[in-house]
């Protein structure tokens, strides 16, 4: 499965997998059956409840057409809707373990998710067009995703405790460091996937660059013949599981 590697707004890069045809067309399948139940299930409403087939009597093809368009037109903005709403996900995207995510490290905003949409009419409509797009791009983008600057990726990861933000600690672990909680669990991520990194490859000026940014952060003063910088940067994943007990 092909990477790509994404700059944060810490200025880290993060690998992640990028999402493969087969997903996102299973993805798709999933979405295109929630979105066209719901287009059928407003058209039996409004035939069965509002006497549509009635009103719609007399008028010419152009007014048909813009009446149903009007009760169509939640079911078209399925997608727009639901990645703003979700996060760069949808139910197919949910079930899949796949989203929407910017190339440049920034967190999607509406005006990505509506690029993506309304690219979507060609990359759709033209399915030849997406799909070859998909299959020949670097980050298996469809044009939607090159206007906007996003890609989609796999959440889908073979995890065990090293790759988590979670933490082997006593049952008698005394934190030190409440502030901790400021974090969020994205923040707890990055911290500790560059944290192993380093001590891995016993990179000592990432630690003191994360040491450095999480005092920044949570504004903490620690005596360095106390604590060293790797000792600080451990404590602090330690005391995130402590306060959270996040399991991700």
């Amino acid at each position: 499965m092909s990477q790509i590697a994404i700059n944060t707004s810490q200025n880290v890069n993060i690998n992640f997998n990028v999402s493969n045809v087969g997903e996102r067309f299973v993805a798709f399948f999933i979405d295109f059956l929630i979105k066209y139940s719901f287009a059928g299930l407003c058209l039996y409403l409004f035939y069965g409840f509002f006497k549509l087939g009635y009103i719609l009597q007399g008028m010419d093809n152009w007014s048909q057409g813009a009446v149903y368009l009007i009760i169509l037109l939640p079911s078209q903005l399925y997608f727009l809707v639901l990645e703003t709403l979700m996060d760069g996900q949808t139910p197919g995207k949910k079930i899949m373990k796949l989203r929407v995510v910017k190339i440049d490290g920034y967190q999607a905003g509406f005006g990505d998710y509506l690029i993506r949409w309304i690219f979507r009419i060609i990359d759709v409509s033209i399915l030849l067009i997406g799909l070859i797009a998909i299959i020949v791009s670097k980050n298996n983008q469809r044009l939607g995703d090159m206007a906007a600057g996003t890609a989609v990726i796999s959440l889908r990861n073979d995890i065990n405790i090293s790759h988590t933000i979670l933490e082997n600690i006593q049952a008698d672990y005394v934190p030190q460091f409440p502030q901790v909680v400021a974090l969020n669990d994205n923040d707890m991520r990055i911290i500790k996937e560059n944290y192993v990194s380093a001590l891995n490859l016993d990179d000592r000026k990432v630690i003191s660059r994360l040491s450095t940014k999480i005092k920044e952060l949570l504004k903490i003063e620690i005596d360095p013949t106390k604590m060293t910088e790797r000792q600080f940067v451990g404590t602090v994943i330690k005391d995130y599981n402590y306060y959270t007990g996040r399991d991700l």
